[in-house]
């Protein structure tokens, strides 16, 4: 018979509930992190878009990595989750809320779309962190098998049929597969600009005024560039040329302009193409030199042999003293010697005088105002365009005594509710059959088998 037993309540040891105490404050100040990350993306989100990194650095993730101290690679998962988030508002509150932590929503980003989010949120809802990972690892991998279909139906696909008309004309149709068609138009688009640049010499150098000829339409333009294309690549025997030859840009600069970009003199090209005497002093930092002679009507009488304006053991010394670019916060491996004062201007190629940039930050420092000096305890600063000092760390923000106080006053003002609970996870302790999830979520499984 059954025995009916009064039930027995055992007091909770003071060291337990300790724990348990600690155990609640340390989810609870977990969900207001996670809710402050959510704000801190926002906030990324709005700098990058208005380009307010663009100060030198070639990225938003380089400047936080300057400004705030991140690791590049997670810079970078901060600017992508920070833009994904923009197009997913359901997985944007839940991180608001503390709901969903940043791993969670930083994994789902990686696949959810407007029309997946909703039952990615119940996802990240009721699993854990471990099992998130896992279901968005089998969503990808359906992802990347479809994708991989269609881009093995798309190669299958690619043609170009030629065949000649009844009136003579050569009918071209083909299909291309998308990286191969972006080439087409790219080299189609450079080569309608060089016939218009020729058409337009031409039209100058003859003085033509006659405007009854009708330029040719768009499909005429496109015609005309591919018969250059052909033209060209029969031309170079399909061979672009040797590295050396097809890499080189030439520049002609007079002496005083190269010291002092303020004076008269030319700075060209090889084609005649003018450009600033600040970029010929940049390409001019790290490059050979040819010094040419001439007479008072323009004719060359002295060509001097070539030389190199910074030593290849003077490079290797350069290289290995800067380890990369040395504008602060780039470190980029391959660089360019820049002369901190010209030798054109007198200064000499020596270790002391020259700083390895980046071919970006080169170009920054000649054209985009920015400068660099050494102190006088040999230590290389950088400047704004306006005077401002760009330190190679910045200096810290100003933290409150107390800010975790600080937090939790913030999100009680924006309405937002963290306890201990708000970032569980709905998860009983049920297995995990990743298979059946991806079935029953992904929109590309459309015969989900049985549950388990």
């Amino acid at each position: 018979m059954p025995i009916d037993l009064p039930a027995v309540l055992v007091p909770t040891h003071p060291a337990v509930a300790e724990l348990d105490r600690l155990g609640d404050e340390i989810a609870e100040l977990s969900a207001h992190l996670d809710a402050a990350t959510a704000r801190l993306l926002t906030l990324i989100r709005e700098f990058d878009a208005r380009g307010g990194w663009n100060t030198g650095f070639r990225s938003c993730a380089e400047w936080l990595g300057w400004r705030v101290g991140l690791d590049v690679g997670a810079a970078r998962e901060r600017v992508r989750v920070a833009r994904a988030l923009a197009t997913l508002p359901l997985l944007s509150d839940a991180l608001a809320r503390g709901q969903l932590s940043y791993a969670k929503v930083r994994a789902l980003t990686r696949v959810a779309t407007s029309e997946t989010e909703a039952r990615l949120l119940a996802v990240g809802r009721a699993g854990t962190a471990a099992h998130v990972e896992r279901i968005v690892r089998g969503w990808r991998r359906v992802d990347r098998q479809a994708e991989a279909r269609e881009a093995a139906r798309r190669h299958a696909s690619r043609a170009l049929h030629v065949h000649q008309g009844e009136d003579g004309t050569v009918v071209l149709r083909g299909r291309l597969e998308p990286e191969v068609g972006a080439l087409l138009m790219q080299a189609l688009a450079a080569a309608r600009e060089a016939l218009y640049q020729r058409a337009r010499a031409r039209a100058a150098a003859a003085g033509a005024t006659d405007r009854s000829q009708e330029p040719p339409t768009p499909a005429q333009q496109r015609a005309d560039a591919l018969a250059l294309l052909a033209e060209a690549a029969l031309h170079q025997g399909l061979e672009p040329g040797a590295p050396g030859e097809r890499y080189q840009v030439v520049v002609h600069v007079d002496a005083p302009a190269l010291a002092d970009p303020e004076q008269p003199g030319q700075s060209a090209l090889e084609d005649g193409t003018h450009v600033s005497a600040e970029t010929s002093r940049r390409l001019a930092c790290d490059a050979s030199r040819v010094v040419m002679r001439h007479d008072e009507e323009g004719r060359v009488v002295e060509i001097g042999a070539r030389t190199r304006t910074i030593p290849p053991a003077l490079r290797r010394a350069l290289h290995h003293r800067d380890h990369g670019c040395r504008f602060p916060g780039c470190g980029a491996r391959f660089g360019q010697g820049h002369h901190l004062q010209h030798w054109a201007q007198g200064g000499p190629t020596t270790l002391s005088n020259l700083a390895l940039l980046c071919r970006r930050h080169h170009r920054a420092v000649h054209e985009g105002g920015y400068q660099a000096a050494r102190g006088p305890d040999g230590a290389l600063q950088f400047r704004r365009p306006d005077g401002r000092p760009l330190s190679e760390v910045p200096p810290s923000a100003a933290v409150p005594a107390d800010p975790i106080m600080v937090l939790r006053a913030y999100h009680d003002a924006h309405g937002v509710q963290v306890n201990s609970r708000t970032g569980c996870a709905g998860w009983l302790g049920e297995r995990l059959d990743v298979g059946w999830a991806i079935n029953v979520l992904h929109p590309r499984c459309a015969n989900p088998r049985p549950g388990p």
